[in-house]
């Protein structure tokens, strides 16, 4: 007997290693496919991430060029104003200035110098009527700067639909 069980107990061992072996070809498979849909989430996390990193950079890359202003382009209104001042009694009181229109359009640059006998004419009308003691001030003189352009940009608005002037520069300031 001690024959038949030997064979019996060989037979055993065989069946329990050939159960075994089927069972590691899966595992092997499945732990396969886990590490390969891993690297792919990755790998797409990884390239979306980039992508979205070259957006931001390009977005930044156009605002800064949008935030930079076209050159500034500047019209001397010639000759120089020469007014008289409403002033004390001290005598008569001139005010000689010299004017410059600045835009960065330049269509604008266009309709300010088309406009430009109407504009002159404006500011000599304002220019005269200011009062000699309240221009000997620089905030005398940054209030009248502050009123030209303002008149400036109502004729032109008027005239093309569109303020035009973005800002008006005293060059020269002469008062006697």
């Amino acid at each position: 007997m001690s024959a038949v069980e030997k064979p019996a107990v060989k037979s055993a061992k065989p069946a329990s290693a050939q159960s075994g072996k089927p069972g590691k070809p899966w595992l092997t498979i499945i732990t396969a496919a886990v590490v390969a849909a891993g690297a792919a989430a990755g790998g797409a996390w990884f390239y979306a991430n980039r992508s979205a990193t070259e957006q931001a950079q390009q977005a930044e890359a156009e605002a800064k060029t949008s935030s930079i202003p076209a050159p500034a382009q500047y019209f001397a209104l010639e000759p120089p104003f020469v007014v008289n001042l409403i002033g004390s009694a001290g005598g008569a009181r001139y005010l000689q200035v010299e004017v410059q229109l600045m835009t960065r359009d330049p269509e604008s640059l266009k309709n300010i110098e088309q406009h430009a006998p109407a504009i002159r004419a404006r500011l000599l009308m304002l220019f005269a009527q200011e009062n000699a003691d309240e221009l000997i001030s620089r905030a005398g003189k940054e209030k009248l700067q502050a009123a030209a352009l303002s008149e400036v940009k109502k004729l032109l608005t008027s005239e093309t639909g569109k303020p035009c002037a973005e800002a008006l520069l005293f060059t020269s300031f002469v008062m006697q």
